[in-house]
């Protein structure tokens, strides 16, 4: 049985050489994204986790500025004088000079220092999960560019492996062997494949973009340094451990359980001691006074007040109990997702194997004349589809893995300490 010319052949086993991953490398970009362990680096410079720290320690400066004991009141006063008769001018004056000190003996400034005290700890907290959202925020964001090189990189090869097989088919239509139909579809094929690659182009230039904005990188990039795709996420630590977001929780309900004493403090009466000292002008003699001022809570006694710290502590008790079983589900569901995206993953790395031996073993019937133009076509599909899947199995599984790292914590990819 005739073959089709040299020239077709050629053509297709150079393209069957790139889909498998034989052809020579094609020369790295000149700029490219660093590593993503690189850009872990860089992730408290990053806008989301400088904004955790800076809440974090603007409650740890409150905190600090709690302890601080209330101020002195300094007053001055001239009594008997600018009047009339005897006391016109100054002669008579009495010069009085007040120094007022308020006093905490109730417990008000412990009380205070405790509540801004768990408030810090619970913003610091805040402040650790900001910073593992952040990450998990650029490793998805790293991922999804890198699986938009890699569609692209597809679609660059299915486009010449269309290509080839549009020769192919046109030298078997010259010799008879097809009919014209087939050539017809097969440059249809071309125009889909090339279609397809100006969409991944697209997609690829987005992803990219999104990339350099997310981790403030300087310029524009045409690849990444590294692969996350095909990195395997860490082993889940043990089940003994508590979610971040359980101890937030519990961090805000401490929180709201130490705003309650703050409010019953302030119904408290106010106590405060006071100096005086007196300057008879005349005599040119001085006299002291001393008090103490007490304030009556006769009519404020802050109920309002109290009652809303109850109430903010049972909203703060039932976020607690919500977070508790939410977190529970919520690791169960990612432990399996991730389990299953492994799964995937394995699986389509050998459907991709067995499509690609199935494609090659078509070629070859396809010039020897024992397989059809429409087989070739539909191995030929079978290898496109193996290849995406591949590619989004491993997508899935970082997923599932920044997922988890969200509930425990850390950055994705990165063991908890």
């Amino acid at each position: 049985m005739s073959t089709v010319p040299g020239r077709p052949l050629r053509a297709a086993g150079l393209a069957v050489a790139v889909l498998l991953g034989l052809a020579p490398a094609m020369p790295a970009a000149a700029q490219a994204a660093p590593s993503y362990d690189t850009l872990l680096e860089r992730l408290d410079q990053l806008p989301g986790t400088r904004e955790g720290a800076a809440l974090a320690d603007a409650a740890a400066a409150r905190a600090d500025q709690a302890r601080a004991l209330p101020n002195p009141t300094l007053s001055w006063s001239t009594e008997n004088a600018w009047g009339s008769g005897a006391y016109a001018g100054l002669d008579k004056a009495e010069t009085v000079l007040t120094l007022s000190q308020p006093l905490e003996v109730w417990g008000q400034r412990g009380a205070r220092v405790r509540a801004a005290r768990a408030e810090a700890q619970a913003a610091g907290l805040r402040g650790a999960q900001g910073r593992s959202d952040v990450a998990g925020q650029l490793a998805a964001v790293y991922a999804e560019a890198e699986a938009a090189l890699r569609r692209h990189a597809l679609a660059d090869e299915v486009l010449a492996l269309t290509r080839a097989d549009a020769d192919a088919v046109e030298a078997m239509v010259a010799q008879g062997r097809e009919p014209r139909l087939r050539a017809v579809q097969a440059r249809s094929d071309v125009a889909n494949a090339a279609a397809m690659r100006e969409e991944a182009q697209a997609f690829r230039d987005a992803a990219l973009a999104r990339l350099a904005g997310t981790a403030l990188l300087d310029g524009p990039v045409r690849a990444i340094d590294g692969s996350l795709l095909d990195r395997t996420p860490p082993l889940p630590r043990g089940a003994g451990g508590v979610a971040l977001a359980v101890r937030i929780a519990e961090a805000e309900t401490e929180a709201a359980t130490r705003q309650i004493e703050v409010a019953r403090k302030r119904a408290l009466p106010d106590l405060s001691v006071t100096a005086v000292q007196t300057r008879f002008r005349e005599e040119r003699e001085r006299a002291y006074t001393l008090g103490i001022s007490l304030g009556l809570p006769l009519f404020d006694r802050n109920a309002g007040g109290v009652r809303a710290a109850h109430a903010e502590r049972r909203a703060a008790e039932a976020r607690l109990d919500r977070q508790r079983r939410d977190s529970g589900a919520d690791r169960l569901a990612a432990l399996a997702a991730l389990a299953a995206a492994g799964s995937r993953t394995r699986a389509a790395d050998e459907s991709v194997v067995a499509a690609e031996e199935a494609y090659r073993l078509a070629r070859v019937g396809v010039d020897a004349g024992r397989i059809s133009q429409l087989e070739l076509r539909s191995t030929r599909s079978a290898l496109i589809a193996a290849r995406a899947a591949a590619v989004d199995a491993r997508l899935s599984r970082v997923g599932a893995e920044i997922a988890l790292a969200r509930l425990e914590g850390r950055a994705p990819f990165v063991e908890a300490p």
